[in-house]
């Protein structure tokens, strides 16, 4: 049973893997593994991935895939799913997945598992056919997966080879309370999408702790909060580097998907009322500033969500420049501590 302590909040992070404009496939993987090596050597605690389907500026479709690319080329951060789409998939296949992740790089895979598509409905009935989804089946689907994760029980016919007894911890995430009460039910750690969700944050993290039972795998209750930071030397500069990331905001608000754009100038006073408003919403619990900036905003997101983990979320184009906003991140995190 893990008991975790209270402390500063470790910061992981979480991957979508970007296609930048005039760039490729293949350098979106180059840039994970080194974003996830510069993750390792400033100390977080694991790298996740998102699952995502039919989109064209994310690479981290075939999520196990890259989990075990990303897991090869470090040698101790944890890596795993922010989350696997498990209406997408059948609790077997992820069983076996997950658990031949865990024999390769034992200690370190996480398998974080969602209740969403992450895709449109055609692209969801072209992955897993003509399945309809009640809103059973996830919990359902959860118990399943720990049973192929856990000691094969006497009788049991269907055995996750390899999976099963692995342990591989699963946990869930969510951005509405549903996820919130069921990880406190079952007694697993719970990740809120406030990266891109944050309206129901505050309600589901208290529903969350209120209810939760410990069990084989958690003591207590464990949250990580989705972050989304732009750090740079400068609030100017900041502001800057992420209009790459409120573009990609208004893409998705407006149906309008693509690559990641390279930063604009002054981007948010060439939109208009609706959309600014639409932008922050989205990004309510995003930090985006230089160094004193970045320390206040994370101080006042550890304070108002007591998280034990922030999850952070950086878009920025210029690969180099992502790795100084980690750096930067992960000193105004130790600047917090000391």
């Amino acid at each position: 049973m893990t008991d975790f302590p209270p402390r500063t909040p470790r910061l992981s992070m979480l991957d979508l893997v970007a296609v930048r404009e005039g760039g490729t496939v293949r350098q979106a993987l180059d840039i994970a593994l080194a974003t996830a090596r510069k993750a390792e050597e400033l100390g977080f605690a694991r790298y996740w991935l998102a699952e995502h389907h039919n989109m064209p500026g994310i690479a981290s479709s075939a999520t196990a895939v890259l989990i075990s690319h990303i897991a090869a080329g470090t040698s101790s951060i944890r890596v795993g799913s922010g989350g696997i789409m498990l209406p997408n998939h059948a609790p077997l296949v992820v069983a076996e997945a997950f658990g031949t992740l865990a024999e390769l790089y034992p200690g370190r895979i996480d398998l974080g598992l969602g209740r969403a598509p992450g895709t449109d409905g055609a692209t969801m009935r072209a992955l897993r056919r003509d399945r309809v989804e009640s809103e059973e089946d996830f919990p359902r689907d959860v118990s399943e997966l720990q049973r192929l994760l856990g000691p094969v029980q006497d009788g049991q016919r269907i055995v996750a080879m390899p999976g099963a007894n692995t342990k591989v911890p699963i946990w869930l995430l969510g951005s509405s309370l549903f996820s919130a009460q069921l990880a406190a039910a079952k007694g697993l750690p719970y990740a809120f999408a406030s990266h891109f969700a944050p309206r129901m944050l505050h309600q589901a993290i208290a529903l969350y702790r209120q209810l939760f039972q410990p069990s084989a795998q958690l003591a207590k209750p464990y949250v990580i909060v989705g972050v989304p930071v732009i750090a740079a030397p400068s609030d100017a500069e900041a502001e800057f580097l992420a209009s790459s990331t409120y573009q990609r905001v208004l893409g998705i608000i407006t149906g309008q998907r693509g690559r990641l754009q390279p930063p604009v100038d002054n981007y948010m006073a060439l939109l208009g009322h609706q959309e600014k408003a639409a932008i922050h919403d989205f990004l309510a619990m995003g930090v985006v500033g230089g160094p004193e900036s970045v320390r206040a905003g994370l101080q006042a997101i550890a304070q108002a969500t007591q998280a034990d983990e922030f999850m952070l979320v950086s878009d920025v184009y210029d690969p180099a420049l992502r790795l100084r906003s980690l750096e930067l991140t992960a000193q105004a995190m130790a600047a917090l501590s000391s």
